[in-house]
């Protein structure tokens, strides 16, 4: 063999490595903070938030405080490996627990309340804009988790399948717009309904909802009567001062606007989105009613919800590989697709002269335009992709992503559907779980093992154990690097369970070092020199190390599966630490094996620690069977 070679790429491996924990993504800070780990609660501490769950106003059950419960913690540990407490305490409140300072994460777990796909029917300006006009081709910066697009969202067919003139394809099909779109498996679709079926008709005015508005009236005082007589929105770019008579609306609080009328809300042009944004999670919950967001810097209004979160399947970003660009792909429910192929006839086979067109076009495209299908998350609208083609299958949104953006909305679409609404406390700070003294103790128990480790190893086997301590130092650089890497990349946390994993893997990787070296002694008993006996033994001892630790790692991934909590990030260690120990094996640990067999010092029984092995294997008679054989 050629052991520079193994030895080489095993150089290249620490260089990728480390290169990507310095630079990669999300490194920052000086050189010391780019190589911290991410830490758990019980080694550090963290963050924690409460959040109060409500149902229509009243407690929700149990079953639905469990799958909310179930959505955040997907959310916040979507991999397993962050080490997130996700529980329940008393019939309506939730505690989320993270590692470090996470104020941020913690604030957004549990904005979303449902997720709504509807139609979008109308859009004009929004007064806090510095352009009240409805957004041109070039909108303004797009909301939180949706990727900047040069152009009009579209729901189009995926890549690589067929278009209109295709006799497989879904109905239509136009120009690819430049910004987020969605793709259809290849079925043909009946002749659709016009979009301009039946409107929702307002939420219903509960006498709650009508106390709140007089309250309203009597605050807004003579503006109330002229934003009643509003049929359209007013237009503030011909005559700027047309807002004047409605400029008590813009005192109102966020939760006195969800009082209003969806119409009104949309109509009066100083109601801002800011306002809009205030009002209460759950305002615009109410499937069967005309609502009113904002969207790319202007107000828009959206139909009844025809799809709703719980009819989604699967949502997960991909790299597309005849295109290159990063989408995210929609697999919806039996009754879902079905659903979802309606709302996209009506959008896809809207005239020009229907409203949701009409809005459609505010925006602008570069390809043929049709009605806009918003996808609104509790009270935001994340994306309203124009529907190129009516989607009869598998649906693709595609834009301008990159992987964290398609992930973002693969994960808001996939996790959208909590069943009740949060109102969230404060954040506060908890310390360490595990004391400064215990975690102190239980390092200091890890390093007297490791020592009298390397007493044995030394007294055992001389030179041998120098290649032991390499090579777990290997280890221990590839660990410590994939550790600050995966911290990133997936919040893999450390914590001490995850220790004790790593602790575990060490006494497997001990063990393959004692497999080699004693079938290395053996050929060496039978009467082979040290060169040649060290390539037989590895042979032969190689099989075994293997299979030890092939077990080793589907007892990991078994355990992985059927575990959670901290469980999860033991299994996850010892796994990580005995792949990458696998590594260290066949590229560090073989190669100077073979180096040294060549050395003067190997042949020496002292120095080497083959002992009375290779000394009774030098007193053998130059023409006997075994010499000959070796």
């Amino acid at each position: 063999m050629h052991p520079g070679r193994q030895l080489g790429v095993l150089g290249l491996v620490f260089v990728v490595l480390y290169l990507l924990v310095f630079f990669a993504a999300g490194a920052s800070g000086t050189w010391k903070q780019r190589l911290e780990p991410k830490l758990g609660l019980d080694l550090i501490g963290g963050t924690q938030a409460t959040y109060i769950a409500s149902q229509q106003g009243a407690p929700p059950n149990k079953e639905d405080m469990e799958t909310a419960r179930e959505i955040i913690d997907a959310r916040v540990n979507a991999l397993g490996v962050s080490e997130a407490e996700v529980v329940i305490q008393s019939d309506n409140t939730i505690v989320v627990s993270l590692a470090g300072k996470a104020e941020e994460q913690l604030k957004s777990l549990a904005q979303a309340a449902n997720m709504r796909f509807r139609l979008l029917t109308a859009v004009t300006g929004d007064v806090s804009s510095s352009a009240v006009n409805p957004p041109s081709a070039a909108p303004s910066a797009p909301a939180s988790g949706e990727p900047a697009a040069s152009g009009s969202p579209s729901v189009k067919p995926s890549s690589g399948a067929p278009k209109a003139s295709s006799s497989s394809g879904g109905q239509g099909g136009g120009a690819e717009a430049p910004s987020p779109s969605v793709t259809p498996s290849a079925e043909p679709s009946a002749a659709a309904p016009s979009a301009s079926a039946s409107a929702a008709a307002p939420a219903p005015v509960t006498a709650d909802m009508k106390a709140q508005r007089e309250a309203v009236a009597k605050k807004v005082g003579p503006a109330w009567a002229a934003a009643e007589k509003l049929t359209t929105p007013v237009d503030l770019t011909t005559d700027p001062t047309a807002g004047l008579p409605f400029a008590a609306f813009a005192s109102l609080t966020g939760a006195e606007v969800n009082a209003l009328d969806p119409q009104m809300q949309f109509n009066v042009p100083t109601i801002s989105c800011k306002q809009l944004d205030q009002r209460p999670n759950g305002a615009i919950d109410d499937v069967n009613s005309t609502v009113v967001a904002c969207y790319n810097g202007a107000k828009v209004q959206l139909d009844k919800a025809e799809v709703v979160g719980d009819d989604i399947s699967e949502a997960a970003p991909q790299l597309d590989s005849t295109t290159g660009q990063w989408v995210v792909s929609l697999d919806f429910k039996s009754e879902g697709q079905k659903k979802w192929a309606e709302l996209t006839r009506k959008a896809f086979n809207a005239t020009a002269t229907e409203p949701c067109y009409i809005a459609a076009s505010a925006f602008g495209s570069s390809g043929e335009t049709h009605c806009s299908v918003a996808v609104v998350l509790d009270k935001e609208v994340i994306s309203a992709p124009q529907i190129q083609a009516v989607l009869t299958g598998q649906s693709q949104i595609t834009g301008d992503f990159d992987a964290v953006s398609a992930k973002k909305l693969a994960d808001q679409l996939n996790f959208g559907a909590i069943p009740v609404t949060f109102q969230a406390g404060p954040a506060q700070t908890i310390t360490a779980t595990v004391g400064d003294q215990q975690l102190e103790a239980g390092l200091l128990a890890a390093g007297i093992g490791l020592g009298l480790v390397a007493v044995y190893a030394f007294f055992y086997y001389r030179m041998l154990g120098l290649v032991i301590f390499l090579s777990l130092g290997m280890s221990a650089l590839l660990t410590f690097g994939a550790l600050v890497f995966l911290g990133r990349s997936i919040g893999f946390t450390l914590t001490l369970a995850g220790i004790v994993g790593f602790i575990v893997s060490l006494g497997v990787a001990a063990d393959s070092f004692v497999i080699y070296f004693e079938r290395l002694k053996d050929e060496i008993h039978e009467g082979r020199s040290p060169r040649a006996a060290v390539p037989r033994a590895w042979q032969r001892a190689k099989r075994t190390i293997l299979s030890a630790n092939a077990i080793t790692i589907m007892c990991a991934v078994v355990l992985y599966i059927v575990s959670i909590g901290q469980v999860q990030g033991l299994a996850f260690a010892l796994g990580l630490s005995t792949v990458l120990d696998l590594l260290v094996v066949f590229l560090f640990r073989h190669p100077i094996m073979t180096v040294l067999a060549s050395t003067k010092a190997f042949l020496s029984p002292r120095v080497s620690g083959l002992g009375r092995v290779l000394r009774s294997s030098q007193t053998e008679e130059p023409g006997s069977s075994r010499v000959k054989e070796a």
